[in-house]
């Protein structure tokens, strides 16, 4: 009788075993074809931005040329002005991005920290302006920086990342901030501490998790904003890459290689970016998502 028990459990654990097995490698198959799916739009950007408009309308889609066209990097990169819409991209994004971290994290840090009367009704605007959708603003906001003298100014562009990242900062850091200790903050005061000195020194260094998600998210969106800088922008000085693709689309003819050049070089320093970010980004997306 025992033995025959001890075969009935051997078996079942056997059978949980193959079952486990089974399951993973069901898993691992579709994490696979998601994955290649995901990566096929980048495979064929990569093959098209090395022919030119014979071989793009002529080749099959996964058909490298031979030889491929590598010179439709360097015509875009010097005569196609895409060094200087390039440097415009970089600079305008790392500015808009860390002025909305660090004004997203004060006013994070003022609503979950400190007490005043008015905080609720202050979160809930920014909220609310989560639901403006962008094209209705584009005619106040050109209004307003025609006034004030900002059209053709890469300033109008910093603004308005600036203003219309802000509800999605803050709507992440306020799930990490409200599960931060605040024993810490408590002993930094009672050491004699003053509120500047608790939130650069103490608390935002605590947050370098989630500003790494939120960093990641600002610079995709500021990276690849279009309406904004064809709207207030009009010098090709001040153009960033979305703009500058134009460029190529001529009135009778399209150089299509060139096209798929500029698109890959805008997509490498967000895939750079977060390859060096990712572990630091599913890092502060976790402990976004806990509270308490």
């Amino acid at each position: 009788m025992s033995s025959t028990t001890v075969n009935l459990g051997g078996e079942a654990k056997s059978g949980t075993r193959i079952g486990m097995k089974i399951g993973y490698a069901v898993l691992y198959i579709v994490l696979i074809a998601v994955a290649v799916f995901q990566i096929y739009p980048l495979i064929w950007l990569m093959f098209f931005s090395l022919k030119n408009n014979q071989e793009v309308f002529n080749l099959s889609p996964f058909a490298l040329p031979s030889p491929p066209h590598w010179e439709n990097y360097s015509k875009v990169w010097n005569a196609g002005n895409i060094d200087t819409y390039f440097l415009n991209s970089v600079w305008i994004t790392v500015a808009a991005t860390a002025g909305t971290i660090v004004l997203g994290s004060l006013v994070t840090f003022a609503i979950t920290r400190m007490k005043w009367k008015l905080s609720s009704l202050v979160l809930g605007l920014f909220m609310v302006a989560m639901m403006i959708p962008v094209h209705s603003t584009l005619i106040p906001l050109f209004s307003m920086f025609n006034k004030v003298h900002l059209i053709d100014n890469p300033l109008s562009l910093i603004l308005s990342y600036v203003a219309f990242n802000m509800p999605i900062t803050i709507m992440i850091l306020l799930g990490f901030y409200y599960a931060l200790p605040k024993e810490v903050e408590e002993a930094a005061v009672i050491d004699g501490a003053g509120i500047h000195t608790v939130f650069f020194r103490i608390v935002f260094p605590m947050t370098s998790s989630v500003l790494a998600t939120t960093g990641i998210i600002n610079m995709i969106y500021n990276w690849n904003e279009f309406i904004f800088v064809n709207t207030f922008i009009s010098s090709d000085k001040f153009k960033t890459l979305t703009v500058g693709v134009q460029n190529f689309i001529g009135q009778y003819t399209t150089d299509w290689g060139a096209i798929g050049a500029t698109l890959m070089i805008s997509i490498l320093p967000i895939l750079i970016t977060f390859l060096f970010l990712s572990d630091r980004i599913v890092e502060g997306i976790a402990a976004g998502s806990v509270k308490g």
